[in-house]
């Protein structure tokens, strides 16, 4: 382990996002909101926290091994957590206690967006802003962003990249080098966010709000500078927006890479987990938009409709923005829409759970084994596309799946633990580890009533969803740090 290393590109990563506190200090001064000190204080605590962390090791340079990787991500999103809830705590609206504003903090970045804030209507434009900008920065890694635009490091970037993105397969790059991949991967994520704030913008949110509320759907962050969310304006229009960026996003990003390079959507309809995505949430909305006309929740079919296709959408790619109670609606409906959350959205998105290509990849497992019973001596092998996988990505797959089911095992028994009754906990493992945020229960609405000891099990259940599990549980096994 190069620690020396560790030290210096933390402290340099830090110095970078100690930047990010500076646009809502720009803010506050545009609107004369008074929240500008917080955000001047956070800056200059981060920038110097970053700079003695590379002060005394900046001329110690090293390539970056996998182990090294590995750390610096972990403890990145541990340090940027705290670094994060810096301005949430020294603010005076609102005034948060350290364990909501590391809360709130860590939900932005992780793309989660649980909140424990209440009145977000009334709370400062700079803090507003703040908010959804964590959840921008945190949709496509800013680890990913630090790779792309600073190559002055001194160290390789891949493995930083395996230990940053989503999916089962992490070696897949879009170019050949992992510098160029990142800048792709970002020109992509920026003209969605402009193309997204231009169209709410364009169908009646203003400027601010549609900047905002951009960020938080493109990163499939979910939070939002309402305490309505999306159903605060009431607009049929700016839920097909959100409805048609949510999909885009939950879309793998080397999709719209390879459309956008050959000006052609086979990309999309070639891609055996974009068609197992859109036929998920197809289905799902269907049973939705049916069960709520049925039970007489909506008394028009086109409300039914609309609210159905909205919160699957919404739900399923891992968002999290409402329009209405979901928690509140008949029957099974809550629970279903909590489970698409587990299937997530596509590999290498910005979305959270399990990704589609994964859980493709268990269903044809399982079927798999299903033919073997029938034919013992039979091989069969399993292709997603038409191309054969290697059994190595299965069984990654397979391992996943059950380091998954057992972390959300222990988490569940651990907030019963805590005295939340089994929905509250239950949906709360689930809204937190799939980086979804709103639960069931005494979630359903925020997680402010809650107490210290389920907020701090739940920032590790989005810390740990955000980065998939085995780059913080590959830390615990004494082989990693053995020489």
């Amino acid at each position: 382990m190069q620690l020396r290393v560790v030290q210096r590109i933390l402290g340099i990563l830090l110095m970078l996002f100690s930047i990010t506190m500076l646009p809502p200090v720009v803010v506050a001064w545009w609107y004369e909101d008074g929240a500008m000190l917080p955000f001047l204080l956070g800056f200059v605590i981060t920038l110097g926290s970053g700079f003695l962390f590379w002060g005394p090791v900046r001329k110690f340079r090293r390539e970056l091994r996998v182990r090294d990787g590995f750390v610096v991500v972990a403890m990145f999103w541990v340090v940027l957590g705290f670094s994060g809830a810096i301005p949430l705590m020294l603010s005076e609206r609102p005034h948060m206690s350290f364990t909501n504003a590391v809360f709130e903090s860590l939900s932005g970045l992780t793309t989660t967006g649980a909140t424990v804030l209440t009145g977000i209507d009334n709370l400062p434009h700079a803090v507003l802003w703040y908010r959804q900008q964590l959840q921008w920065l945190g949709g496509m890694g800013i680890i990913v962003l630090a790779v792309a635009i600073l190559p002055m490091l001194g160290v390789g970037g891949m493995q930083l990249y395996r230990a940053e993105t989503p999916g089962p397969m992490k070696d897949a790059k879009l170019t050949p080098r992992i510098t160029e991949t990142a800048k792709a991967l970002w020109y992509i994520y920026l003209g969605l966010t402009v193309a997204c704030a231009l169209a709410y913008w364009a169908v009646g949110m203003d400027g601010f709000d549609a900047i905002t509320h951009a960020f938080a759907t493109v990163a499939i962050g979910g939070f939002s500078t309402h305490d309505l969310s999306i159903g605060y304006f009431n607009s049929t229009l700016i839920e097909a927006v959100a409805v048609v960026f949510m999909l885009l996003a939950g879309v793998n990003f080397s999709l719209h890479f390879l459309a956008w390079r050959s000006l052609s959507l086979k990309p999309y309809f070639g891609d055996s987990e974009f068609k197992t995505y859109l036929t998920v949430l197809a289905v799902v909305a269907s049973i939705t938009t049916g069960y709520l006309y049925g039970a007489g929740t909506f008394s028009d079919l086109g409300s039914a409709v609309h609210h159905g296709i909205f919160q699957t959408v919404s739900i399923g790619t891992t968002t999290g923005f409402t329009t209405t109670e979901y928690h509140n609606w008949p029957g099974f409906l809550p629970v279903m829409l909590l489970f698409t959350s587990f299937i997530g959205a596509c590999a290498f998105s910005t979305g959270g759970g399990m990704k589609v290509i994964r859980m493709l990849l268990l269903v044809k497992q399982g079927m798999r084994e299903i033919r073997r019973l029938i034919h013992p001596n039979a091989q069969f092998v399993i292709k997603v596309g038409g191309k054969p996988l290697p059994d190595n990505v299965v069984e990654a797959v397979w391992g996943f799946f059950s380091a998954y089911v057992a972390v959300y095992v222990v988490m569940l028994l651990m907030l019963m633990f805590t005295g939340l009754d089994q929905i509250t906990a239950f949906s709360a493992v689930a809204a937190c580890l799939n980086n979804l945020g709103p639960g069931l229960g005494e979630v359903g609405a925020n997680y402010a009533s809650i107490g210290d000891t389920a907020k701090w099990i739940l920032c590790l259940a989005m810390v740990m969803g955000r980065l998939e599990i085995f780059t913080l549980l590959v830390l615990l096994t004494p082989a990693f740090w053995r020489r």
